[in-house]
């Protein structure tokens, strides 16, 4: 059974995602997508793990998201049923472009031990 945080990082995520996705009408942020909420033992910080696929300029869109910061977290106050909302800490989540780096490289090594075998086949 999920113990008070684990339920409470849900709810958060949940709000947030739905906040950042309809509520924040900034064009400057992008299309902020939140990939993990992480809450410290106390409940006083939620780690948000954003990232912003498509973008072509992801750390200016998240440098713009942080200083939405304060508007997000009176949004999600309204949402949320607690006496105290969690400060909010952002946080830039590149791991989804460090794996399609990854991809490109393997399928680049594949293509070249396709070539390399096919090669071999013709001697």
């Amino acid at each position: 059974m999920p113990n008070r945080r684990d339920k409470l990082q849900a709810i958060i995520q949940r709000d947030l995602a739905d906040i950042l996705a309809f509520e924040i009408k900034n064009k400057t942020v992008g299309f902020p997508c939140l990939n993990e909420v992480h809450l410290t033992a106390d409940y006083s910080l939620a780690k948000c793990y954003v990232s912003f696929l498509g973008s072509k300029h992801p750390k200016e869109n998240f440098e713009e998201l942080c200083k939405l910061k304060g508007v997000i977290r009176s949004l999600l106050a309204k949402k949320l049923d607690i006496y105290k909302v969690p400060d909010l800490q952002f946080i830039y989540d590149d791991s989804f472009d460090k794996a399609e780096r990854i991809e490109k490289i393997i399928e680049e090594e594949g293509r070249e031990i396709a070539s390399f075998h096919q090669e071999e086949k013709e001697d």
